[in-house]
């Protein structure tokens, strides 16, 4: 049940691949619709670890870094209150190699209570096999104005502690202070910047994912400002000199 598999000198880089459900390929180009493009990424980009679901999982995983099943998702087709139920069981997970499983609540939805108590029943039997239970705790719904608001960024971290998660993976709400407060809120819990969808501009985002981990972040689960990047390798180092090596951005940007 240990995260230690996926640090390297107590941090974190995750590479995350599970877009494909939730949006469907409108995310990818040529290059990077083919998850075995992914799976060379992961290993050339040193990530610490790489995030699929089931069916690529199967299919792609070749075992070179450390692998994370997500176990629940759903379409964006279906519209109104959010719910994301389980796909895959955590002995399977097992069965192709996972370290790690993935879940996400979407706190605030009216299904909210379906996923809480689903992951609670995940984490218990990740844990009886030994693998770390990650959530994604994502604040949606018609009761969630502003998903970004400090104190929505700072209950989702909180919500992690509470269910059992060995890391929880959060939005970066834009400020150093207000994600201290989040990480703080999140006690023992290892904290995942989520990377979002790709920024305006690499050095946008990389001060944000600075700013994540002056706050005491753990690391990082991006994916498509790397594989959306028009140098998805060089984007990879940059971003693990930044959150491995802990360089600024201005010595990172020159990896």
């Amino acid at each position: 049940m240990s995260m230690n598999v996926f640090l390297t000198k107590n941090r974190g880089l995750l590479l995350a691949y599970d877009q494909g459900l939730e949006h469907g390929p409108t995310d990818f180009n040529e290059k990077n619709v083919d998850p075995a493009f992914i799976m060379n990424l992961a290993v050339e980009g040193q990530f610490s670890g790489v995030i699929f679901q089931k069916g690529l999982a199967e299919k792609y995983y070749d075992g070179k870094v450390p692998l994370i099943v997500k176990l629940n998702g759903k379409t964006n087709l279906v519209k109104g209150e959010p719910l994301a139920r389980q796909l895959c069981s955590v002995k399977r997970a097992a069965e192709i190699g996972a370290k790690a499983v993935g879940y996400t609540i979407f706190a605030g939805s009216a299904h909210e209570s379906l996923m809480l108590e689903e992951f609670g029943r995940i984490q218990e039997e990740a844990h009886r096999l030994n693998m770390a239970a990650i959530t994604w705790v994502y604040p949606r719904g018609a009761a969630i104005k502003n998903d970004m608001a400090p104190e929505i960024v700072a209950y989702a971290a909180r919500i992690g502690l509470e269910v059992g998660a060995d890391a929880v993976k959060i939005k970066y709400p834009g400020d150093v202070k207000s994600f201290k407060w989040a990480v703080k809120s999140a006690g023992k819990v290892k904290v995942f910047m989520s990377g979002g969808p790709k920024a305006a501009s690499e050095a946008n985002f990389l001060r944000q994912v600075r700013g994540a981990l002056d706050a005491g972040a753990t690391g990082l689960a991006v994916g498509r400002n790397v594989w959306q990047s028009s140098d998805p390798v060089r984007m990879a180092h940059t971003l693990r000199k930044l959150v491995i090596e802990n360089s600024s951005v201005k010595e990172a940007l020159r990896a």
